[in-house]
């Protein structure tokens, strides 16, 4: 059965996941048309001397030529400092751990850009990226068929447990998901290496992007200190209240922290801040493990299929990864729930996004307060 020809947009970002989507959806026969968003922070590039993101530009470009797609290079620079990079400074100024890649995906791959295209009077059946991701109208186990009728789309997670990107997709509408699409969803990273390899891709060998999504190889400590600054501040040992030592602000550390905690005696975590102090309170490893938490409080919900689940067990990731507790909800007002997880997490921190899901179905999420 041969598929029907739709016109998609694609996002690419010179990686390769992002390249072999492309290619993928040129090989079946689609008109496919490439973007490329500029998201460049000119204060940061005169910070760093030099630009990070050419290489980037460079990869897009070579690999839109060889598939012979037609690529645009749009600015988003404005978009991103308003929807995503205030955000994250205002949350580390506030002592929250921020998710700038969750912001990104709800709020601009998959809100301004579709906005954009919107303006520029450009319409595409769908828009598609490079995230290991699924989608399809089958609800989990034990729901009405009401998607399959309806047209409810639900988010699934990759096969790939460690590359499954959902937990950044949780904060996206129904309408983004229905319009969403994941060409590379269904395989293993090793397939997506063959694939690239395969189609001859000029970045078949480029390593995998580890940054923040606005920041490249910028590192987070270096955007900041750009922003924020140093201001000098106390650790402090959880419990006996000893000064062990100096830091350069409470904002460059995050609750369950081991690394950059430059302090003799170690391993120390980070398990509390004062802000108003600027003291950031620390406890050795085994004194850490002790005080790992089950219960905790998440707000600002956001519910994919459009309503809150009927069930109350499900199952949840406090962070990107593999990791799935499973867990009982009890619904609060406010879009409120509280979540008690059957087992401790350490490093559970206000600002940080709990995702929940149904099997493999993702069914959104919220911050934890």
């Amino acid at each position: 059965m041969s598929q029907i020809k739709q016109k998609i947009a694609v996002l690419v970002s010179g990686g390769v996941d992002s390249s072999v989507s492309l290619a993928l959806l040129k090989e079946q026969g689609h008109d496919v048309t490439a973007y490329y968003m500029k998201i460049w922070l000119e204060d940061e590039l005169q910070f760093l001397g030099e630009c990070p993101w050419e290489e980037d530009l460079e990869y897009v470009r070579a690999v839109c030529k060889q598939l012979d797609v037609e690529l645009h290079i749009v600015p988003f620079q404005k978009e991103y400092w308003d929807r995503v990079v205030s955000y994250t400074i205002d949350s580390v100024k506030q002592g929250l751990t921020p998710n700038p890649d969750m912001m990104c995906n709800a709020r601009v791959k998959f809100g301004a850009f579709y906005e954009y295209l919107e303006k520029q009077g450009e319409s595409y059946d769908k828009i598609a990226t490079g995230h290991y991701a699924q989608t399809d109208q089958t609800p989990p186990k034990g729901y009405d068929m009401a998607g399959e009728v309806d047209g409810i789309t639900y988010l699934k997670m990759s096969p790939d447990p460690i590359k499954d990107q959902t937990y950044f997709l949780s904060q996206l509408t129904q309408a983004q998901v229905s319009k969403a699409l994941f060409p590379i969803g269904g395989y293993p990273k090793e397939e997506v290496r063959r694939l690239a390899e395969k189609f001859n891709l000029p970045n078949a060998s480029r390593k995998d992007s580890q940054g923040i999504c606005f920041l490249g190889k910028i590192p987070f400590d270096e955007f900041v200190k750009f922003h924020l600054g140093v201001r000098p501040g106390k650790f402090i040992e959880e419990g006996t209240g000893k000064d062990l030592g100096e830091h350069e602000g409470f904002w460059y550390y995050t609750i369950g922290q081991r690394k950059g905690i430059r302090l003799s005696g170690g391993p120390w975590y980070v398990t509390s801040e004062d802000i108003e102090k600027n003291e950031v309170y620390l406890a050795h490893g085994d004194v850490y493990t002790s005080e790992a938490t089950d219960t905790f409080i998440v707000t600002q919900l956001n519910w994919i299929h459009g309503t809150q689940p009927e069930k109350t067990n499900l199952r949840v990731k406090v962070r990107h990864g593999e990791k799935l507790y499973r867990a009982t909800l009890i619904w609060k007002p406010d879009f409120q729930t509280e979540v008690k997880l059957e087992g401790k997490d350490q490093g559970i921190a206000a600002g940080q996004f709990a995702v929940f899901y149904d099997g493999d179905t993702c069914l959104g999420g919220g911050v934890i307060k």
